[in-house]
């Protein structure tokens, strides 16, 4: 596995230029999951910063009945983390975990820290980064509000490709807000 999306993602925001990217790229340490396995389980506090180079992850809470409820897939080529654990230090509310194979590129927090003391310019990719992961996040959030399920499956169906091709359809329809049985109207329909 090589560091070059990494570094591809790096120079994205045209905030640092490509020996900055390739010196940063060098502090993450190579991560493989397998299918399956958990990168951040619920209750302990978040410590991967981690940039996904191959796969697909999902992200999910337990609501008031004990039900999985999908809050975000991650794929190929995106920052995958709970946030509100990883800065916040804070036991996490969500578990991510591998629907595929994946291979990526992983940062303690503490090493995120050093670097952003040291490096200005991966303090303002950092900050790009949040501030468009903010965004969204407001926008799947009035999507839910504001948007049909149809139009919200043929978003997904446009945008993220890989989740309809490796998630299974209940993680979809909870990720969407519909019942199992209204996303296959919805794929029967499509």
């Amino acid at each position: 596995m090589t560091r070059e999306k990494l570094i591809d993602f790096l120079q994205r925001a045209d905030l640092i230029n490509g020996p900055q990217a390739t010196e940063i790229a060098r502090s993450f340490a190579p991560l493989q999951l397998r299918k399956n396995e958990v990168l951040q389980p619920f209750g302990r506090v978040s410590d991967a910063y981690f940039f996904l180079d191959q796969g697909l992850l999902r992200a999910f809470v337990q609501d008031a009945e004990g039900n999985e409820v999908t809050t975000r897939f991650y794929s190929s080529g995106h920052v995958a983390l709970d946030a509100s654990s990883f800065f916040n230090r804070t036991p996490a509310q969500q578990q991510i975990h591998a629907l595929t194979p994946c291979q990526g590129w992983v940062l303690s927090y503490q090493q995120l820290n050093t670097l952003f003391h040291a490096r200005p310019e991966f303090r303002e990719f950092g900050r790009s980064v949040l501030v468009g992961a903010l965004a969204t996040l407001q926008e799947r959030m009035l999507d839910q509000i504001r948007e049909t399920a149809r139009t919200r499956y043929e978003k997904l169906l446009r945008t993220s490709p890989a989740v309809l091709q490796h998630a299974p359809l209940k993680y979809i329809a909870s990720y969407l807000g519909v019942t199992d049985s209204s996303l296959s109207r919805l794929r029967g329909n499509a």
